[in-house]
């Protein structure tokens, strides 16, 4: 998503770290834990994260799907669900765009593309400056995803035609955002939590994310 204004905080109540604890791991999905480690292709794991996100999230009225385009989001209508299409049937813009997805509110989840407007690669200084502003969280966010799931997170300036921002600066705040999630001081919205949550206890048998898990030069 090329998110061009900011994003306004969640409302809904947030779970204090750590992220998820093996004592409230859901034990109909411990029989899972095996089955994420034997997925080695990349479509093999989107498969696995397709399958799972939609039923962890069936309550929420949403789907996840892979998209051959761009990634959008299209709200629930005429009784079909929300759709979280995600660009290429890539993994990574999969957890990508279900950070975003959490991020939003009720009411931006009613809108086609949660209420975003774009600007294609090729933005401005300017431009890139605000995009970088409204993609800490997220980013962040998704970091907690991939690292839940054993997998490598690498931050996206997302504009190779364009002027490239600063990259150094960018890597400092999305550090900064997760550490300020496990500090709780800042608030990581509850569907976030939720997904963590059930990654964990299907990749770690249910132990939680740490802080020292995510150090500044990993994002280099």
């Amino acid at each position: 998503m090329h998110l061009l204004h900011k994003q306004p905080e969640v409302t809904t109540p947030t779970v204090s770290i750590p992220l998820c604890t093996k004592n409230s791991v859901l034990n109909r999905f411990k029989t899972q834990n095996t089955l994420w480690s034997n997925q080695k292709a990349e479509s093999q794991k989107v498969d696995w994260l397709i399958l799972h996100f939609n039923q962890w999230f069936s309550y929420s009225n949403v789907t996840l799907v892979r998209g051959n385009f761009e990634p959008e989001y299209f709200p629930a209508q005429n009784e079909q669900p929300a759709r979280i299409q995600f660009a290429h049937g890539f993994f990574n813009s999969a957890l990508h765009e279900i950070s975003h997805w959490c991020i939003a509110g009720q009411q931006r989840r009613g809108l086609a593309d949660l209420g975003y407007w774009y600007a294609p690669d090729g933005r401005s200084e300017e431009q890139q400056a605000l995009f970088e502003q409204v993609e800490v969280k997220p980013q962040a966010i998704e970091w907690l995803f991939a690292q839940a799931f054993g997998l490598k997170f690498r931050v996206s300036l997302d504009n190779l035609t364009g002027e490239g921002g600063n990259g150094t600066q960018f890597k400092d705040h999305v550090f900064a955002q997760v550490q300020q999630y496990f500090a709780a001081t800042a608030k990581l919205p509850i569907d976030a939590q939720y997904f963590i949550h059930q990654i964990c206890a299907c990749t770690r048998d249910g132990n939680p994310l740490y802080s020292h898990e995510f150090r500044r030069e990993m994002l280099d």
